[in-house]
């Protein structure tokens, strides 16, 4: 069934500010799905999902699954790197967000989309392996992990150009993707990206050798999320 999404895309961003602001917008939705106190009282509308576009000046961010180990600087070089680091909330484990790549957060509530969160981080992989093939790439996914992947397959070669780390309650999803289009990718060398100590990362950038223009690409995940979940666009 058809979902209506808010779309919000708030430029470049602090990542706590957007860490809080998106953790708002989740806790309003789970409030509106919790019984009534009063067993006559009627159940709030179906609320509408957010899906946030951001860019975050450099960062790195551990889940709770992940380990410390696999962040490879201490807190003066973390400063030297003018990076910030976070533990937080999501699943996986550490990962960088910086300038130049495109950072989702799709705020949905599954329950009303009637798929699992299985299906939903499918789908969620599909829109960005559906837009790197439209830039003349082959992505897909990798056996055993998350995220959209070029040459997943191939050992020495596989390399992840769009992370994922979900974190759901109730149906209801936070945190979301990380899609590399013009990233420095230098800030990986220190990291164990993922938890991954034997892949590699990669960029549109990069794969294509030409700076790529962010707000095409932007539009085009946009427009394949919409497709992949059959959103319906509307205002606040």
């Amino acid at each position: 069934m058809s979902y209506s999404v808010i779309y919000k895309d708030i430029g470049q961003k602090d990542y706590k500010e957007t860490w809080d602001f998106q953790t708002g917008i989740f806790n309003r939705l789970l409030e509106n799905k919790k019984p009534r106190i009063v067993a006559e009282e009627p159940r709030e509308k179906i609320l509408p999902g957010t899906l946030i576009f951001v860019e975050h000046p450099h960062v790195y961010t551990l889940g709770k699954s992940g380990s410390d180990k696999n962040l490879l600087l201490n807190f003066i070089q973390l400063q030297s790197k003018k990076a910030s680091f976070y533990r937080i909330d999501r699943g996986g484990d550490i990962t960088y967000h910086g300038p130049g790549q495109i950072v989702g957060y799709p705020i949905f509530d599954l329950e009303v989309i009637k798929i699992g969160l299985k299906e939903y981080i499918y789908r969620v992989e599909e829109a960005i392996i559906k837009t790197v093939n439209e830039f003349g790439l082959t992505a897909s996914r990798l056996k055993g992990g998350t995220g959209v992947w070029i040459d997943p397959d191939i050992s020495g070669k596989a390399r992840k150009i769009c992370a994922i780390g979900v974190r759901a309650s109730r149906y209801i999803t936070m945190h979301g993707f990380a899609f590399n289009v013009n990233t420095d990718l230098t800030y990986f060398n220190f990291i164990n990206p993922c938890g991954f100590t034997d892949k590699g990362v990669t960029s549109l950038q990069k794969e294509l050798g030409v700076m790529q223009n962010f707000e095409n690409v932007k539009s085009r995940v946009k427009e394949n999320l919409k497709e992949v979940f059959d959103l319906i666009w509307i205002k606040e």
